[in-house]
C-alpha cells in the first residue's frame, strides 16, 4: 500500500491524472481491444502470452521467478504460460549463466516477431488517434509521460513493491 501524506490533500492536478491513468488501463487491458490488436498483427495469443513476451522483449532471459514477479502474478501462471509459450515456438529456457541448475527464458525469433507486430499495430493506432496533436504537442507528452511513468515504478520500488511495466 502506498503510504499517505499526513495531511496533504491531492491536488486537482493529480486526481485528474489518476483518473485519466485509470481509463487508460483499463482501455489497454480490455481483452476486447487485445483481441482486435491481435488479429490485426497476426498473433494469435492471449493477453497473458504478449504480455510475458513484451516483457522478455526489454529485458535479458529471466528466471520464471523474476519474470513472475516483475509481471506481479503467481509464479504458476508464469510456468503454465512458459510451457505453452514453448510449445507454439516463441520462448525457449537455457542455462543461467550464474547458476548452472537454473534455467532462464528467452524469446525465440518467432516470439521478438510477433513482439514486434504487435507493438507495430498498437504504434499506428495510437498514431491514428494522435493525428490531431501537433509535433510539440506529441514530443512534450512523450516526454513527460515516460517521466511520470519512471517516478511511479520508482516509488513502487521504493515502497518495496514489485515494479509492474506496462505491457505496451
Amino acid at each position: 500500500m502506498f503510504p499517505l501524506p499526513p495531511t496533504a490533500a491531492p491536488s486537482l492536478e493529480a486526481i485528474e491524472i489518476e483518473r485519466a491513468l485509470t481509463r487508460a488501463a483499463y482501455l489497454n487491458a480490455s481483452a476486447r481491444r487485445h483481441a482486435v490488436l491481435a488479429a490485426l498483427a497476426g498473433v494469435p495469443l492471449d493477453r497473458a502470452a504478449v504480455a510475458l513476451l513484451r516483457r522478455l522483449a526489454d529485458s535479458e532471459p529471466l528466471r520464471l521467478g523474476e519474470l513472475a514477479q516483475q509481471l506481479a502474478v503467481e509464479a504458476s501462471h508464469v510456468t503454465r504460460q512458459v510451457q505453452q509459450l514453448e510449445r507454439s515456438g516463441h520462448v525457449v529456457r537455457v542455462p543461467d549463466p550464474d547458476d548452472g541448475r537454473a534455467l532462464r527464458v528467452r524469446l525465440t525469433p518467432l516470439g521478438a516477431d510477433a513482439v514486434a507486430r504487435v507493438r507495430d499495430i498498437g504504434a499506428r493506432g495510437m498514431q491514428l488517434a494522435l493525428a490531431d496533436w501537433s509535433p510539440e504537442e506529441l514530443r512534450q507528452l512523450a516526454l513527460l509521460f515516460g517521466r511520470m511513468v519512471d517516478a511511479l515504478l520508482a516509488y513502487a520500488v521504493d515502497e518495496g513493491q514489485a515494479p509492474d511495466t506496462p505491457t505496451d
